[in-house]
Parts: structure tokens; sequence; C-alpha cells
């Protein structure tokens, strides 16, 4: 912990959590940034930072921008899903997602880290207009199906009276392949996360859903995705109390929790010619205690559990759940909040 009164900090925000569980059956607040601050400055410094960070992934003259010695210590919190490929700038022919083949996609490895630096043409489509709309989430909203679709009751939690989303209600992108595509990122980050220490599942309690952004500046299109959201009350190791959502919670806290906040970013499209500067990237980052992560982007009212905000990265438009509805297509199970 970084000072001594902290835990009085956190025990400040679980109680608030509570009491505001109790009267709009949501525990959303504890995860969402309060109107207060406890650390001066945290909030320009974080942007600060996460605009670093975006250059260290971003285009190579973007990277050399940043010092030397500050780019190594932001790599040095980086675990990639995908590797890294920032010189790989020549578009390859891609895997059409299109359904799956007895309930499962099958791709080699190489294949789908080729979906990740370069994805299908509807997700490029979407990156470009998001810098061509100078970062306005309008573009993504026009994307948007304008169908309503409730949002359904998985894993029980309408009984346990946990409202799992900002909204009863959810869209589709118009473009099904888009929907796919965001399927297929959860389904990595489950299925690559082992590999660098992370181990997840999709489920209400763990990784459901994440926060899309358009970058401040560059516009670069991303999503900040949040696993282990509600990790079981323990007595002797996490004793807090966060809410209706908490209820029959098996995400043990330990130190995966440093391994939470995972990345993604949609290549980057030159603001001057129809050309790429950067591929796409999938990437943890590693809020452990001693990186720079963990001390410029999580806020010390929530270090506890390691949440990095989306907003220190950009405009946010919308959130993506993966609702892991029973036999139904992993396209259907994408819910746009």
């Amino acid at each position: 912990m970084r000072n001594p009164s902290l835990p009085l900090k956190i025990a400040l925000v679980f109680s608030l959590s509570v009491a505001v569980s109790s009267s709009s059956s949501s525990s959303h607040f504890f995860f969402s940034r309060p109107s207060f601050s406890l650390k001066s400055s945290s909030s320009s410094a974080a942007k600060s930072t996460a605009a670093d960070l975006l250059s260290v992934l971003g285009s190579r003259e973007q990277a050399a921008s940043i010092n030397r010695k500050r780019a190594d210590d932001l790599r040095s919190c980086l675990r990639f899903l995908v590797p890294f490929c920032p010189n790989n700038i020549s578009i390859r022919r891609r895997v059409v997602i299109a359904g799956e083949e007895d309930g499962r996609r099958r791709w080699s490895e190489r294949e789908e880290n080729e979906m990740v630096w370069w994805p299908p043409e509807p997700v490029l489509e979407l990156a470009r207009l998001a810098l061509d709309s100078a970062g306005d989430p309008d573009a993504i909203y026009r994307a948007l199906d304008p169908t309503v679709i409730p949002v359904p009751d998985v894993d029980g939690y309408r009984k346990d009276k946990c409202e799992l989303t900002r909204t009863p209600y959810g869209r589709h992108f118009i473009n099904q392949e888009l929907n796919s595509y965001l399927a297929f990122l959860f389904e990595m980050i489950v299925a690559r996360g082992p590999s660098a220490g992370l181990n997840v599942s999709l489920s209400r309690y763990d990784l459901f859903h994440g926060h899309l952004f358009l970058a401040t500046d560059s516009g670069r299109l991303g999503i900040l995705f949040h696993a282990k959201e509600y990790p079981a009350y323990e007595k002797e190791v996490f004793p807090y109390n966060m809410g209706y959502c908490q209820r029959g919670s098996n995400v043990i806290y330990d130190d995966e929790m440093n391994l939470r906040n995972i990345l993604w970013l949609a290549p980057l499209p030159c603001n001057v010619t129809k050309a790429w500067v950067a591929p796409g990237v999938l990437v943890i980052l590693d809020a452990n205690p001693e990186g720079v992560i963990y001390k410029e982007l999580v806020p010390e009212y929530v270090d506890l559990v390691r949440t990095i905000y989306e907003e220190d990265f950009g405009e946010v438009a919308v959130d993506v759940n993966y609702l892991n509805v029973r036999n139904a297509a992993s396209e259907d199970k994408i819910f746009i909040t």
C-alpha cells in the first residue's frame, strides 16, 4: 500500500458502494471514478501516462517521441497476448469471421495473431471512421443497429438484484462481423491469458465487459477490458462487500489482480493518406506495485483492485459486454450498452 491511511480510504469507498447497492441494486459505483480526488492531479497525470503508453504502442514516429528510459519503463509492464510487431504495417489477407464449427473457432495461432494485427475490413473501417471523426463517439453510435435488445439474465444475476450492465437494454453493431470480432477478442483473452499468467473465465464475476474509447489526440480506436470484476468476499484475503453483483462469486483475490486490465488497440490509420501506420495490439497492462503502470495509472482509492480507468485513454463511446448466454453463437453474446 502507498500510505498507512489507505485502508481507511478503501473502506470508505466500499462503504459507499454498499450504500449505493442497497438503494439502486448496483455496485458499479465502486468501479466508477468518484467525483472527489484522493490524489492531487491524479487525472491529468494518468492521462499523460496513458498518452505515453499509446505512443509506445503506436507508429514508429509516435514511439520515437517518447524518452527511451520512459519507454522502457512502460514496456516493462506490458504482457503481450499477441506478439507486438510495430513494423508490420502491410495488411495481409485475413480470415473472415463466419460462425463456428462444433461450437469452437478453429484457427492457427498465426491466423489468430493476424486477426489482431490486421482485423477484418469492417473493423478497419470503424478504426478509420474513429480517426476521420476526430475522436467523436458519434462515429461509433452511427454503426449501431437502432434495435434495442433486453440484456439477458446470465448466471442468475437478476435474482441477486445485480445490475450487471449500465442499461437493461443493449444493441448490436449493424455489421455482424463487428460483433463476431468483439466476441473473438474476449475469447482470445481467455485462451491466451494463461501464457501471460492470467487465468480468467467469461462470467459475470470475471471477464464480461470492456470500454470502447477513441484515443485523445490520435483518435485511435481501443477497448480497455476489465477482468476479475467481482472478487469473492473472503474474510482473511478480501474482506470487502462489493454489493449484490458480488454474491456467489468464485473469483479468487490474488496476485493475478495485477493483470486485470487488458488493452486492445485497432490498427492506426494515417491521418494524411489511406495508409496504416501501426498494426493492432492486444496486451495485458501489468499493474504490479513496482511498475510505472501501477504508480501512475491506478488511482490510490482503487489500488487494491488495480483498476485502470478508460477515461484516461480518451473519449469513451460505449461499453462492450460479453454475456455468456447458453447455446448462443458467440456474436449473439455481445451487447453494446
